[in-house]
């Protein structure tokens, strides 16, 4: 316990420190292995999530190494694929930050004699030095880490408004505040032709308590409008940016290049070494040569595989940007709304971005607008009244001036005609579909428009049953007078059904199925027997 609290006790190190032949703590003198743990800590501070440090190891085809703590090879550093738990127990471990610790776990045994381990908070560790050795982060920064930890930890509770930035289009996903209750909103997503659309809803009082939801707003809208505050705001800083990333993203390439250049050098050793055991081995002892032999072959397998990952990355590698690649950087940074609309920038950058500047949203939603709050990281704030976003239904309504055409154009057509009208002026209906027959009946339904049919009822116009009683033949009759003109017909529907005015008084009537027979043009002399022989 004195060597603990002198900071002198001698402890098992995480893999990328050592002691040196003094016993004081260094870093590991193998380059990949200071490497490979410098990657985790860099990729972190700019991802912000331990999983992206995993996917991004992967993405570069990079191992991480440990060292055995059990069997006969206690102690051989050994490489394999980084596991998210590796990178919680680098990230959360003091001694990376140069810090000396003691007592942050405790045993405690049940009542079946099984023991437990329990990690004590900070404030109960025994011991806490820190700057005592070299490390690969300061003290400062892994305070920041372990901030943005426990913030992106809060994803797993009822707190998800400090998760971490995900893939899906909602721009303020675990940045917004409910304005009635003051509770965390969540992300919803609907599928709109294909697109994933986000909703903001609170509801963690309906699920934990089985209340109803309390607010739940769409989220296309709010995004849209903070997006157009982001780019007036970072606009003027777009060019340094776009530069400031491209140079990063430089140094991460020649840094993931020299720790794989490292990993070839490894690999060569080990075969080199393999070889020379080999070689210096009795050739009459086959058992041991066998042997050697094969630990000879499995070292070439490993450096072909290091050699054949560390040129296909080469191959990737495109180096630093050249002065004319630097030239087009700086003529499309200069427009920052063209790289925050590219398709190609990743929605999960866009949030980063994001909550660079924001700080979190309130929203509160009432009748006719919804109130968008913002609180900036400099201590401004700033709101935005946008109105209700129009409902399915409006947005599929038809056009104002479609039904009014439709209206005016019943008076004289039918339904069939119209849609040919109306396609030939380029209307369309409110979903965007093109007119037909079927439709336009539909739209008279909804609109409560009077049909063709009943307008010419509203003018005094005769069915052919109707007209056919009134003359006193039959309707096939009705129809032969239609077509030699001696009655007025006019077409009701895309039945070719039709109706009919009532004729002329003075019409002759019908003797024996003849058709009537038009009176001849009244004179002075003949008016008085013409009218006559009508009656």
């Amino acid at each position: 316990m004195s060597k603990a609290r002198r900071g002198e006790l001698v402890q098992a190190l995480p893999v990328g420190l050592v002691y040196d032949p003094v016993g004081n703590v260094v870093l590991d003198p193998d380059t990949s292995v200071q490497g490979s743990v410098a990657r985790v800590f860099s990729t972190f501070t700019t991802t912000g999530s331990a999983l992206a440090v995993v996917k991004a190891f992967a993405a570069d085809g990079l191992l991480f190494p440990r060292r055995l703590k059990t069997g006969p090879r206690k102690g051989e550093l050994v490489w394999g694929q980084l596991q998210h738990s590796r990178v919680l127990q680098v990230l959360h471990n003091p001694r990376y930050a140069g810090a000396f610790f003691y007592g942050r776990r405790t045993d405690h045994r049940r009542a079946d004699g099984t023991m437990t381990t329990r990690v004590l908070p900070r404030e109960e560790w025994t011991v806490l030095i820190t700057d005592s050795h070299p490390g690969y982060i300061s003290w400062e920064q892994f305070e920041v880490n372990q901030t943005r930890l426990a913030a992106n930890a809060t994803a797993h509770g009822n707190d998800r408004r400090a998760s971490p930035p995900r893939e899906g289009p909602a721009l303020l996903q675990g940045l917004v505040v409910c304005g009635k209750c003051g509770g965390r909103m969540t992300v919803r997503y609907h599928t709109r032709k294909g697109n994933h659309v986000p909703e903001y809803v609170c509801q963690s009082e309906g699920i934990q308590h089985g209340k109803t939801i309390c607010q739940r707003i769409p989220g296309a809208g709010i995004d849209t409008a903070v997006s157009r505050l982001l780019l007036d705001t970072v606009t003027p800083l777009a060019l340094e940016t776009a530069l400031a990333v491209a140079d990063e993203l430089t140094a991460r390439a020649d840094e993931a290049d020299r720790i794989r250049a490292a990993a070839v050098k490894r690999a060569q050793y080990h075969a080199d070494l393999a070889r020379r055991r080999y070689l210096a081995v009795d050739p009459a002892n086959r058992l041991v040569a066998d042997q050697l032999e094969a630990a000879w072959n499995a070292t070439l397998r490993e450096l072909g595989e290091a050699t054949d990952t560390y040129e296909r990355a080469r191959e990737q590698h495109t180096g630093p940007l050249s002065q004319t690649q630097r030239d087009a950087v700086t003529a499309l940074a200069a427009d920052f709304p063209a790289l925050w609309a590219n398709p190609a920038t990743p929605m999960r950058e866009r949030k980063r971005v994001i909550r660079l500047l924001l700080t979190d949203a309130t929203l509160a939603r009432t009748d006719s607008t919804i109130t968008v709050h913002i609180r900036l990281k400099g201590g401004q704030d700033r709101t935005l009244s946008l109105p209700i976003p129009l409902a399915a239904w409006q947005i599929r309504q038809t056009p104002a001036e479609v039904v009014s055409a439709i209206d005016t154009l019943l008076e004289e057509h039918t339904d069939s005609e119209i849609a040919a009208i109306l396609t030939s002026k380029g209307m369309v209906s409110g979903t965007g579909q093109p007119l037909h027959a079927r439709l336009i009946r539909q739209i008279g339904k909804a609109y409560h428009l009077r049909s063709h049919t009943q307008r010419l009822r509203d003018e005094g116009l005769l069915t052919l049953n109707d007209i056919a009683r009134h003359l006193g033949v039959g309707t096939s009759t009705v129809k032969t007078w239609r077509n030699q003109g001696l009655l007025t017909g006019r077409r009701a529907n895309d039945k070719n059904e039709y109706l009919y005015q009532l004729p002329s008084p003075d019409i002759a009537r019908p003797r024996r199925g003849r058709p009537p027979r038009k009176p001849a043009p009244p004179t002075e002399t003949t008016t008085t027997s013409t009218t006559r022989s009508a009656v």
